[in-house]
């Protein structure tokens, strides 16, 4: 939920903004954008999201962790280690304690994002987000 919340926190603040696709310049920002999206966008974010989750997911393990697939132990270090090989930033390199300390630093900055998205949505459905955030800053 925390990188979800990330990703939701820029979302609404670059579309706040003013930032636009082209061909979207008539979506307005925040919930309204829920109504003035056409339902084939819809569906194709829903299925974009669906790809992901399933290439994504630990193919080691099966639905809660009950690995009866017979591939094996899992090589992730941890729920939501999403490394593939195919990039590497260093992480194998990083001592045990690094680690810890950069899993912890993203999990607070994931809670502090939603603490973010909730504000600002709340604020939202109150009236005031422009007390919060400047007309397109």
């Amino acid at each position: 939920h925390g990188r979800i919340s990330m990703l939701a926190v820029v979302g609404y603040l670059t579309t706040y903004a003013g930032v636009r696709f082209p061909g979207a310049e008539d979506i307005p920002s925040g919930f309204a954008a829920l109504d003035a999206i056409p339902g084939m966008v819809w569906a194709q974010m829903i299925a974009t999201w669906t790809m992901m989750e399933a290439a994504n997911q630990d193919q080691y393990a099966a639905p809660w962790g009950m690995n009866k697939n017979g591939l094996g132990e899992s090589p992730a270090e941890f729920k939501g280690d999403f490394r593939n090989g195919a990039l590497d930033f260093g992480w194998d390199k990083l001592s045990a304690e690094s680690k810890m300390r950069k899993r912890a630093i993203e999990l607070n900055n994931g809670r502090a994002a939603q603490m973010g998205i909730l504000g600002l949505m709340v604020h939202e459905k109150l009236g005031n987000v422009d007390n919060l955030l400047p007309p397109h800053f």
